[in-house]
């Protein structure tokens, strides 16, 4: 575990450097989504695999998450765009890397996209979007309501009955988080990039969402709108696609950044080919 300041708040970052401690394929920065959410969903599943593939692994707390710093205020969009900003400058990452984000994770990686295009080599964004009206609208009700319910016993009681108890401890502490924060409010008023500066965005990206997500349908209006994208659909998942099929999300990043010319190595990195993604994953026509 190792902990780093930056601008006066502190954050949980694991670096996991190549696992036959060659030179690095390529470096990998994984970003988690919101609320319930840190980085321990990367940390035992897509991770280590990358590792042993050769890659550096970058991987954080965002603030206000896992064991990084609760401001109280400061939970717009730039701010999380900023630290990762600042945590790639900090730790003196020059080339550019590879994103890989989940939900808001994604976002933020959209973000410093457009902001720095030159310290971005490709996106991989799974259950995502770039901020939008539309998003900022959707995430001012989702967390309006979150803020409310979550703090709840009988909505606990209810998720702990459906979902577990484990998932019902993440509940509690989100509803802490955002009792405790801004965030429910500043994550609506973020500055959201016009479509001129998404369309900037030069690097490939991936797109990856469940076949039932509301998220679905957004992905012919993507892939029409960036240089380089495309989109795939994982049959019969919503919105925990990361959660509830590792393994699809696994053979999906190891092929795609094969795609990208990244030289992968070690043992079982031969066998994953894209043929045996698409055997699970249906790509994306448009979508009206």
């Amino acid at each position: 575990m190792a902990f780093l300041d930056l601008d006066g708040l502190r954050f949980h970052v694991q670096r996991l450097a190549p696992q036959d401690a060659g030179p690095p394929a390529a470096t990998v920065v994984l970003l988690h989504g919101l609320l319930t959410d840190s980085l321990a969903s990367y940390y035992f599943t897509l991770a280590p695999v990358l590792a042993a593939a050769g890659a550096e692994v970058l991987m954080y707390d965002q603030r206000g998450h896992g064991r990084t710093g609760r401001p109280p205020t400061g939970y717009r969009l730039e701010d999380f765009a900023d630290d990762l900003e600042a945590l790639l400058d900090r730790l003196e990452v020059t080339g550019p890397v590879q994103l890989l984000g989940n939900s808001f994770g994604g976002t933020v990686a959209f973000a410093l996209a457009a902001r720095r295009p030159e310290q971005v080599a490709g996106i991989l964004a799974i259950e995502s979007e770039p901020a939008s009206p539309a998003w900022a609208v959707k995430l001012d009700g989702i967390l309006r309501r979150a803020e409310t319910e979550l703090v709840k016993k009988s909505t606990l009681a209810w998720v702990a009955a459906k979902r577990g108890r484990h998932t019902a401890r993440l509940a509690g502490a989100a509803g802490r988080l955002l009792a405790e924060t801004s965030l429910a409010r500043d994550i609506p008023a973020s500055r959201l990039p016009d479509e001129a500066e998404l369309r900037a965005i030069r690097c490939p990206v991936l797109t990856v969402y469940g076949t039932r997500s509301d998220l679905a349908p957004q992905a012919g209006w993507l892939d029409g709108l960036l240089h380089d994208c495309r989109s795939v659909f994982v049959p019969g998942q919503e919105h925990s696609v990361l959660v509830e099929t590792p393994d699809v999300v696994r053979e999906l990043a190891l092929s795609w950044l094969r795609e990208r010319g990244v030289q992968l190595r070690g043992p079982g990195v031969d066998a994953v080919l894209t043929p045996g993604v698409d055997a699970v994953l249906t790509p994306a026509g448009p979508v009206r």
